[in-house]
């Protein structure tokens, strides 16, 4: 194995919304401890001390356990890989922070933060009342990401479908052309860029975090705009459910920001050269 490099010494690891205290032995998100079992912790130690490097199985092995410890070493390294996964979100598939590298063994992909024993101060680690997100699972906000992207694109298809019915809104009769244009426009606009949206959240493009917050202004006056299309069929659904869909749909633009940082962090995520995620 290649020398350790020099910020071997210190002894707190921060990568993306992650961080490591090796003096605790806790791995933290946001500044909330995420439970990772004693072993995984010490593999994920050891993939963080040579960020970028490729760890073979064997040196995990020599590292890991004793020479005269009997277990079943493929079975435990892949446990502990799937438990350092798990507990960071992650995908095999689609690595942000553990590669595996075939017929070899693991590389730790994402930018590494070392700080010194003299910075690790209360400051500088960040509280639990300042990151208000809570820690979970990627996969399950980013699920929910891609759940409202689908609900938006069934919208504007039943616009884009029943458009005679919008012309022939009675209550806004002065003013149907408009309300009309306005809505074809407004489904013409949003079918490819929710199609990005949900594409991005479902092959975990790294940038989404901050493609959606250049364009989630654009995004809030187009959702808004359409958040009073339940007053269109308000003959068919009466009021209070019109109102009701009205209100909730203002409100769907916040939770879409909410879940993208969440999944991706509230800084701006960066990839280098190679299109790998870096944090």
């Amino acid at each position: 194995m290649s020398p350790p490099s020099p910020e071997i010494g210190r002894k707190l690891a921060s990568f993306g919304v992650f961080e490591a205290d090796f003096d605790t032995r806790e791995l933290r998100k946001q500044g909330r401890r995420i439970r990772l079992q004693e072993q995984p912790f010490a593999m994920l130690t050891i993939l963080l001390e040579h960020a970028g490097q490729v760890i073979t199985r064997e040196q995990l092995k020599q590292k890991l356990w004793a020479a005269d410890t009997f277990v079943d070493f493929d079975h435990s390294l892949n446990t502990a890989v799937n438990k350092i996964r798990e507990a960071l979100g992650d995908s095999p598939a689609t690595p942000c922070f553990v590669e595996t590298v075939a017929r070899r063994g693991y590389r730790f992909i994402a930018d590494v933060k070392w700080q010194k024993p003299s910075a690790l101060t209360t400051s500088s680690r960040p509280s639990v009342a300042a990151n208000e997100l809570p820690a979970i699972d990627r996969r399950v906000t980013r699920g929910l990401f891609g759940l409202i992207q689908i609900m938006y694109l069934v919208f504007y298809l039943e616009a884009l479908l029943h458009w005679r019915g919008v012309e022939s809104v009675s209550w806004a009769s002065t003013g149907s052309a408009l309300i009309l244009v306005l809505v074809l426009v407004a489904a013409g606009v949003g079918i490819p860029v929710r199609f990005y949206l949900l594409s991005a959240a479902a092959f975990d493009y790294a940038l989404l975090g901050e493609k959606f917050r250049k364009i989630f202004i654009p995004l809030l006056l187009l959702d808004e705009l359409w958040a009073v299309a339940p007053f269109l069929i308000l003959e068919r659904i009466g009021f209070g459910a019109a109102f009701a869909a009205t209100a909730a749909l203002l409100y769907v633009p916040f939770a879409e920001r909410t879940l993208v940082k969440m999944a991706y962090g509230t800084g701006v995520s960066q990839a280098g050269e190679d299109g790998r995620f870096r944090a």
